[in-house]
């Protein structure tokens, strides 16, 4: 019987989708739900010539390319990550549960250190800028993270601190007879939807004219949202606090998503003021000053 100050935990199939003997399930389809609706905004801001000016943009077959590239840094990057920083001893002792996905195991910092070297290779093949191609993904990347945090609540994985006293607590499966905070909704309202908004008023104010810039804000408001969420999350069980004290009250302890995402907020700090005085901006040519200039 779940506590009194608990909600008990919505019974939800984990499989979306059944078609004979294949299997959909939430967080699979959220993953391509993120990347679909990632690509259809993409294209939109692609297509969009205010948001531009001179900088060159990608064509829309370059998008429609990109997401391929994309999506294998994030499966790829998201699995070498959590293998590093959240359980390596386990995977050295038996290193072909790597390749067991199927388990659970990723990790965001890791899968956002692979799309972006994904992005970077993807421009260099296609002679673009490393910047204005992770400035589009910076805008984007919210929609995915909203549909992942989602199915996390979904799978009643990742669940919270324990929370005796928070009116909307619930009691996961998995997570013993506790109540606990829904940090999953938590992450998706913070790193989905209000990083999403952050994000529809950074481009809608400075566009892609300043290199760079985007992918700043969307790197620093993450660290931020993360940092955040982490004082009501569960840190992993093989990890625990790495500093602090080792409690499940809101408030205790440092954990590995809080430590990852302070150089996350640097780096982004950093790239918002190299943006803002035009460090980043690609050198123009004399056409492009009198484009730019209204001269022809």
């Amino acid at each position: 019987m779940p506590p009194l100050l608990a909600l008990p935990f919505p019974a939800i199939d984990p499989v979306a989708v059944s078609i004979g003997p294949v299997e959909i399930k939430w967080y699979a389809l959220s993953y391509i739900v993120g990347l679909v609706g990632g690509w259809f905004y993409a294209r939109r801001l692609v297509a969009t010539d205010r948001l531009w000016g001179v900088v060159r943009r990608p064509t829309l077959a370059d998008i429609d390319d990109v997401i391929v590239w994309v999506a294998l840094g994030v499966v790829l990057g998201g699995r070498i990550g959590y293998v590093l920083f959240y359980n390596l001893p386990l995977y050295l002792e038996h290193p072909l549960e790597i390749l067991a996905i199927r388990n659970g195991g990723m990790s965001f910092h890791g899968g956002f250190i692979g799309a972006i070297l994904a992005l970077l290779l993807f421009a260099r093949a296609r002679g673009l800028s490393g910047y204005t191609m992770l400035d589009i993904a910076a805008v984007v990347v919210p929609v995915g993270l909203f549909f992942g945090r989602i199915a996390n609540f979904v799978n009643g994985e990742l669940w919270g601190r324990a929370a005796p006293d928070f009116p909307y607590a619930v009691v996961f499966p998995t997570g013993g007879d506790v109540p606990r905070y829904p940090s999953q909704l938590f992450e998706a309202a913070t790193e989905g939807l209000l990083l999403f908004i952050v994000m529809a008023l950074a481009v809608r104010r400075f566009g892609f004219r300043k290199p760079g810039l985007l992918g700043g804000i969307f790197v620093l408001g993450y660290a931020l949202a993360r940092t955040f969420c982490e004082f009501f999350r569960e840190p992993d069980r093989q990890l625990g606090f790495l500093f602090g004290q080792d409690v499940n009250a809101l408030g205790g302890g440092v954990t590995m998503g809080m430590l990852l995402c302070v150089p996350m907020a640097l780096v982004g700090l950093v790239y918002i003021v190299l943006a803002a005085r035009g460090v980043t901006r690609p050198r123009r040519t004399g056409p492009e000053i009198q484009a730019e200039a209204g001269q022809i």
